[in-house]
């Protein structure tokens, strides 16, 4: 049967398998308040399902507890950073406050993060930037698995590589557009694997290269061992994005790219870009406020199309989430939460079934 929890319930749960899995209660704090998140946010493929692999990969030593992040270059309004293979939580938010101290003092922040563990959900960190007032660019790549297949081939050659677009809108909720550049975040097929539903016609194929809707065949190993893939979202367009992060992540952020053997290691390493702008020191605040506002206000003024209450932005359904889970609870499938049970059993932690 599936569970539901009350957020804190579940975060207290998280937290204290990080912490047996050698976190400080701080850092275990930090990381099981970003999955849960997640989950608040209507994300469960970033969310705690992702508990069990962050274990393995600890005890792999490809994820190292109680690390920060490097700086190798601070020239002001460029940083170079190493996360050293820290939780991405973690090392994402150092790097975060770093950049955004940056912007707020030059105006802007270009700014490379390599070698962090898997950093998950990058709206949140776009999340930060516009809270206090800052514009933020993030291109994002993973080293794991390749679970995502060039426009036009048959086998996964990528990550799912993130982009991610963070605008403040003065006076009203940011915009905030976090996505894969594959159909589905690999997240996603995971938790639809595990509850036993089907994916959607056209984002997957199989490990024959044809088209499926089995989400299995990403997830575990098919008769012959391979896997399937993913299909990026817009066909070419979304495949160029991919690989723009790919360059742009990894490529340029010193963490790499992926073109080596596949493995079945569980760690999952992320690099990301980030652009900072401060549009205080634009010199642009007051027509940015007015032009943003009133583009805004024009697409929620248009009408709805059929079956559809209102036109909304990015970042509003994330928020809307928050506040229905965070009352009603968040649940986790059964299987989902036999992992986490089992990850927990890994570290010598009994979680309630």
């Amino acid at each position: 049967m599936s569970k539901t929890l009350l957020a804190p319930a579940l975060q207290a749960q998280v937290a204290a398998v990080l912490v047996a899995a050698g976190s400080s209660p701080a850092e275990a704090e930090k990381v099981a308040g970003n999955l849960v998140l997640a989950n608040l946010s209507g994300h469960d493929s970033h969310g705690v399902g992702m508990l069990p692999r962050y274990v393995d990969a600890v005890l792999e030593g490809g994820l190292s507890p109680n690390t920060g992040v490097k700086i190798n270059l601070d020239i002001g309004s460029m940083l170079a950073l190493d996360g050293q293979r820290g939780y991405g939580q973690v090392v994402g938010e150092q790097a975060m406050e770093l950049g955004m101290a940056r912007a707020k003092q030059h105006g802007s922040c270009i700014m490379t993060l390599g070698n962090a563990h898997h950093l998950g959900r990058i709206g949140h960190f776009a999340e930060m930037a516009v809270a206090q007032g800052l514009v933020s660019m993030h291109f994002v790549n993973v080293l794991s698995r390749p679970v995502v297949a060039p426009w036009g081939g048959a086998d996964g050659r990528f990550g799912t590589n993130p982009c991610c677009i963070g605008v403040p809108l003065l006076g009203q909720e940011p915009f905030v557009l976090d996505f894969a550049t594959s159909r589905f975040a690999q997240g996603k097929m995971r938790v639809a694997y595990n509850k036993g539903q089907q994916a959607e016609p056209g984002s997957l194929i199989d490990e024959h290269g044809n088209p499926t809707t089995d989400p299995g065949v990403v997830v575990v190993p098919q008769s012959n061992g391979l896997f399937g893939a993913l299909m990026t979202f817009g066909e070419h367009k979304g495949y160029g994005m991919a690989v723009a992060c790919e360059l742009l992540g990894g490529a340029l952020t010193g963490g790499g790219t992926w073109h080596r053997p596949t493995t079945t290691a569980r760690s999952v390493y992320n690099g990301m870009l980030t652009v900072l702008i401060d549009p205080a020191k634009l010199g642009t605040q007051e027509t940015f406020t007015e032009e943003a506002r009133a583009f805004v206000e024009s697409l929620r003024q248009g009408p709805a199309a059929p079956g559809v209450d209102h036109v909304q932005i990015a970042g509003e359904p994330e928020r809307a989430m928050r506040v229905a889970r965070a009352k009603e609870g968040i649940t986790v499938d059964s299987q989902t939460w036999e992992e986490i049970r089992a990850a927990g059993q890994k570290v010598g932690l009994s979680v309630p079934a």
